[in-house]
């Protein structure tokens, strides 16, 4: 137990009131919290502007006045204090809306004060809210050389007087009381001098305490790197101990039922993406160590075919497969397709979903247990305890967010040694969040469309366009074509979705009179049977067109489809557009995106709007869409410990992120029980930290 774990009421000017006050606020509980509290920017105290230099465009400033009074103002809610700051150039108003008692108390009107803030303007007269104050002690004429450190705090910690600069002289005493010793070096030693790297504790103190911006970049290089160098030797560790210690079932030969398929009934060549991705399967299968693959595609990249040569090769080898789809209108769609590409072959292959009835059901069960049955096609039903296999030796999970870990963990019971386990998601994830929120996982890219498929050509139309788009849909209908219409789902409010859909519906219906074309529906609200229903006539052409809300997403296949219409547009997240989009162009006709949307649409929209109209390229999007949202909120990530970092970013830092993995990889490479002597003090921190982070597993 060092230093840096005493409790944080124990510091020089803390206290249990305010010790209490940072737990809640900040989750500051120790020392080391505390260390970890970093600065959100520096104020270089030697630069003082005068009131006259401030203007519209000014930011932050920092200027030093004569305090000439204060009052307070309004009542209740509008209650705030106003004081007023006066220098040789102008008068600037001082304005706190909270805090107001404890401020009365400590200003005194005719003293001097240092004023920091950010600036704005009201009434035409230039003012700071609750800026930031200090007395200025004429007697002493030192003048601080560093650049000071302003912290993130909240309003009622700035209430107790613990603002964003008295954290940095909380920060102070602390550094006052902690010897570079307290700090020991975690990072082998030729790493920070192959990477030129400056020492912890220098890192530490110089990113809360700079003397010049160049150190402050240095210290916060070698912090950033620490952070995504660690989270990359942890993911490491764990994919190596899955490696090694998880048995797996082995696939040693590639024999006729592949060979078969691979030379006779396949429809089309394989891409090089698709061959690439076998090969890295037929590699893990042959190990002896259980499969634990994530393979991403874009819409359309192929997968289903990697799939089905997958469960062929463990066919050959004596086993079965299972693949698991999220609703039951995916599994009947993979059922289709499997069966009709494996239909000159002697492979049997079944459905199992919650609406098979029951006899069927009782006969897919005990043909399992026989081993008469190669292939299983289901959704969650295929989890369920009744279900057995005599020898199942691959499980292939499709969209594998929308199933919890525990559900995927309950394919690995129905085997005495655990299936290997292929995850799909047609979802792209960009590299550096795969490499973060998905590291514990070997991960492969199908970045290539096979031939034959066409890109989309997507539009963005105003409102007032819309009777040009419905004439331009009804050409594509009398080419004998059908259209989708799509609807936003308004998270906080089903009334409101339905209502929508439902004006959209009889929208539709005015400009596609029911008398000549054929319209279905799809919404929450429909049992699954009327759902399923609706989509199959569609499916089958007996319908023109398909209006819904979002439910016509990942997977449905309707080749036909030729125009897809997004109502608006601007409510839709980019990659929620991007897999709407995926829905048409999966036959050969030339097919079409329109984005329609009201005439005011936010500069965030334009900007989504803008990047679907340039590319097809769902990696493209997905990395776009990562800068603007961030990682906290890309589908199953936002409870990732993996991307909790203090000051790297997966957005801003890729280059370093990169560096850190090969760096993290050599080392792993290198001395994987982290035994040599250099590497003593990474594995002892690592212990230290067990428990401190939650890390990603994905199953």
């Amino acid at each position: 137990m060092g230093i840096l774990s005493s409790p944080i009421e124990y510091l020089k000017g803390v206290g249990p009131l305010r010790a209490d006050m940072l737990k809640k606020e900040l989750n500051i509980f120790t020392f080391e919290d505390l260390l970890n509290h970093f600065p959100n920017r520096h104020v270089d105290k030697t630069k003082v502007n005068t009131i006259a230099e401030i203007n519209p465009q000014t930011d932050f400033i920092q200027v030093a006045g004569r305090l000439l009074g204060y009052e307070i103002i309004g009542e209740k809610r509008s209650k705030r204090l106003v004081a007023l700051l006066k220098d040789k150039t102008g008068i600037l108003e001082l304005t706190w809306f909270q805090g107001i008692n404890w401020m009365q108390k400590n200003l005194t009107v005719g003293a001097d004060y240092l004023v920091f803030g950010k600036t704005g303007f009201f009434n035409g007269k230039p003012q700071i809210v609750h800026p930031e104050m200090e007395a200025i002690n004429h007697q002493t004429t030192e003048i601080k050389s560093f650049l000071e450190p302003v912290y993130p705090t909240t309003e009622k910690l700035k209430a107790r007087g613990l603002n964003g600069r008295q954290l940095g002289k909380l920060t102070q005493v602390l550094f006052q009381q902690i010897l570079a010793k307290d700090m020991a070096e975690n990072l082998p030693a030729d790493l920070l001098q192959r990477n030129k790297l400056i020492n912890r504790y220098q890192a530490y103190l110089k990113v809360h305490f700079p003397s010049t911006i160049d150190e402050y970049e240095q210290a916060l290089y070698r912090l950033k790197f620490e952070e995504l160098f660690i989270a990359q030797v942890r993911l490491g560790l764990i994919r190596l101990q899955r490696h090694r210690a998880s048995r797996g079932v082995i696939f040693e030969k590639v024999g006729n039922y592949f060979n078969t398929f691979y030379n006779r009934h396949l429809p089309f060549q394989l891409t090089n993406a698709q061959k690439r991705v076998l090969k890295e399967i037929r590699t893990d299968t042959a190990r002896g160590h259980q499969m634990n693959r994530l393979l991403q595609g874009d819409v359309g990249s192929g997968k289903t075919i990697v799939a089905l040569l997958s469960m062929l090769l463990a066919a050959d080898n004596g086993y079965q497969s299972c693949l698991m789809a999220p609703t039951e209108i995916l599994a009947q769609q993979h059922f289709q397709s499997l069966s009709s590409l494996l239909k000159e072959m002697n492979v049997e292959i079944r459905l199992l979903t919650g609406s098979t009835k029951a006899a069927e059901r009782r006969e897919i069960l005990q043909d399992l247990l026989d081993d008469t049955i190669h292939f299983v096609v289901g959704t969650h039903a295929v989890i369920e305890e009744v279900v057995q296999f005599k020898n199942l030796g691959l499980a292939i999970v499709d969209e594998q967010h929308r199933f919890g870990v525990a559900q995927r963990a309950a394919l690995w019971k129905k085997a005495i040694i655990p299936p290997h386990i292929l995850v799909m998601t047609a979802t792209p994830i960009p590299r550096t969040l795969a490499m973060t929120a998905y590291g514990d996982l070997d991960y492969s890219v199908m970045d290539e469309l096979p031939p034959g498929r066409q890109p989309i050509t997507t539009v963005h139309r105003y409102e007032q366009a819309r009777a040009k788009v419905m004439d331009f849909v009804k050409e594509e209908i009398a080419k004998g074509r059908q259209a989708y219409f799509i609807y936003p789902l308004i998270e906080e409010s089903e009334k409101l979705s339905y209502e929508d859909l439902m004006q959209g519906y009889e929208q539709v219906k005015s400009f596609f009179p029911e008398s000549k074309y054929g319209i279905s529906m799809v919404h929450g609200k429909m049992n699954a049977e009327q759902k399923d229903t609706n989509m199959q006539r569609f499916a089958r052409g007996e319908t023109h067109i398909m209006v819904g809300t979002t439910v016509i997403e990942v997977g449905v296949n309707v080749p036909n489809a030729t125009v897809m219409v997004i109502e608006s547009s601007e409510k839709f997240g980019l990659s929620q557009l991007h897999q709407l989009r995926g829905r048409v162009g999966r036959g050969r006709e030339k097919s079409f995106c329109i984005l329609l949307t009201g005439s005011k649409v936010s500069e965030d929209a334009k900007e989504r709007i803008k990047i679907m109209c340039a590319t097809n390229d769902g990696f493209k999007i997905a990395e776009k869409d990562l800068e603007l949202r961030g990682p906290g909120d890309i589908e199953g990530t936002r409870q990732s410990g993996a991307l909790n970092f203090k000051l790297a970013s997966i957005v801003n830092d890729k280059v370093l992120l990169e560096l850190a993995k090969a760096e993290a990889d050599r080392l792993i490479e290198d001395d994987e029980s982290l035994q040599q002597e250099k590497n003593i003090p990474l594995a002892n921190f690592l212990h230290t930290q067990k428990g401190k982070t939650m890390w990603s597993k994905i199953s």
